[in-house]
């Protein structure tokens, strides 16, 4: 059996967020001016491993496992900081290996990763199949398999994926991957009630794997417009005290449409590198009156430009919402949105695509996302309340 340590899986998710990692140059109008301050990390103890790994890994490059070991320490920080530089030490690493037809499994595996990273879903899913052709019980294969079916509204395989990995990892891994498919297709209710089923009878989970679990009711339950229930998932997962990006993301969303700006600068207070997070903070300033609002807003401007010059267009969702938001520019955010909507369909692809139809009141161009409602199934008090405005645009 190849069993994959759950601290690795809960950074799953973060496919869904590729803006996460994309940084651009910004130049500051003023020389005085803080740019970011960056955390003292020499004491820390997974700084230290990642530097001393680093170092090995450049007096012996050839070396498979430990290319590995490194390229997977990489990507680990790119989850929990939102660090571009990681995904390139990934890269790296692996170089020697990238480009063969037939790499190792764990390089295949590996190679997966990167490719979904750029939205290339398609060879990402022919090395995960055939890592998993190789290794049945490969758990790190199947999951990522199931989390870009996820993003690509593939549910019945999805399903098959969780069902092929149930076998190998944990309880509560298995109750949580079939869970966020069941929230998917209309059993929200029964997917809530079974996290926490999972969560109360495994309290021996490791925090990593309690963190993704939590935060897949927390979801769950916002969607199904059980507010309190949704913070105080959130609110746990935050309190395992894990760096990671995503759920900061997601609850920072939570606090904005529930309309407190304020706690959202206090949630995301230096944490700009990664452009998920600056979107939040520019959203936050604003809605607060917050002085800081036309720098976050420049300098994510400038991070998206530099991601166009560079042919980069896996950010189109983060910029579609920057563009209807704070720019007002609805034509162009629905243009954006169209694109993202063609390559990922998650409920936060959906909710952009609908708001900037609404903005530039273009019911046809929500068409997908409503058939993709109705055939679904997909329970979102939101979305469904945007679907009805869109509705009556007609």
């Amino acid at each position: 059996m190849r069993a994959v340590p759950t601290r690795r899986l809960h950074f799953l998710w973060l496919l869904c967020l590729p803006a996460v990692v994309s940084a651009a140059p910004y130049t500051p109008a003023d020389d005085a001016q803080v740019l970011e301050r960056v955390p003292a990390r020499a004491s820390d103890p997974a700084a230290r491993e990642l530097h001393a790994l680093r170092q090995q890994w450049r007096r012996d490059p050839q070396n498979l496992a430990l290319a590995v070991r490194l390229a997977r320490r990489s990507y680990d920080e790119v989850a929990a900081q939102g660090d571009p530089r990681y995904i390139g030490h990934a890269q790296a690493a692996l170089q020697p290996w990238l480009e063969l037809p037939d790499p190792p499994v764990a390089v295949r595996v590996l190679r997966a990763i990167l490719l979904q990273f750029d939205h290339r879903f398609e060879p990402a899913l022919a090395d995960l199949d055939a890592a998993l052709r190789a290794e049945p019980d490969h758990v790190e294969a199947a999951a990522w398999r199931t989390a870009i079916q996820m993003v690509r509204a593939d549910y019945a395989g999805a399903r098959a994926s969780c069902q092929q990995m149930a076998p190998y990892t944990t309880p509560l891994s298995a109750a949580s991957c079939a869970a966020q498919v069941d929230a998917a297709t209309g059993r929200a209710a029964a997917a809530a009630a079974a996290l926490r089923a999972a969560l109360r009878a495994n309290p021996q989970a490791s925090a990593p794997e309690r963190l993704w679990s939590l935060t897949r009711l927390a979801e769950t339950e916002e969607r199904r417009g059980e507010f309190a229930a949704a913070e105080a998932a959130f609110r746990e997962a935050l309190a395992l005290g894990l760096a990671d990006v995503y759920v900061q993301a997601a609850f920072a969303d939570f606090l904005l449409d529930r309309g407190r700006p304020g706690e959202v600068l206090a949630l995301l207070q230096d944490r700009g590198r990664a452009d998920v997070l600056l979107l939040r903070l520019a959203l936050a300033a604003r809605a607060a009156g917050d002085a800081r609002a036309p720098a976050h807003a420049q300098e994510l401007q400038a991070r998206f430009d530099a991601a166009r010059q560079r042919g980069d267009t896996s950010h189109r969702k983060e910029e579609a919402r920057f563009v209807l938001a704070l720019r007002g520019d609805a034509q162009r955010a629905l243009v954006l949105a169209r694109e993202n909507w063609a390559e990922q369909r998650e409920a936060a692809d959906a909710r952009v695509l609908l708001e900037a139809a609404l903005a530039a009141r273009d019911a046809a161009a929500a068409a997908p996302v409503l058939q993709w409602l109705a055939a679904s199934g997909f329970e979102s008090v939101s979305l469904q309340a945007l679907a009805a405005r869109v509705r009556e645009l007609r």
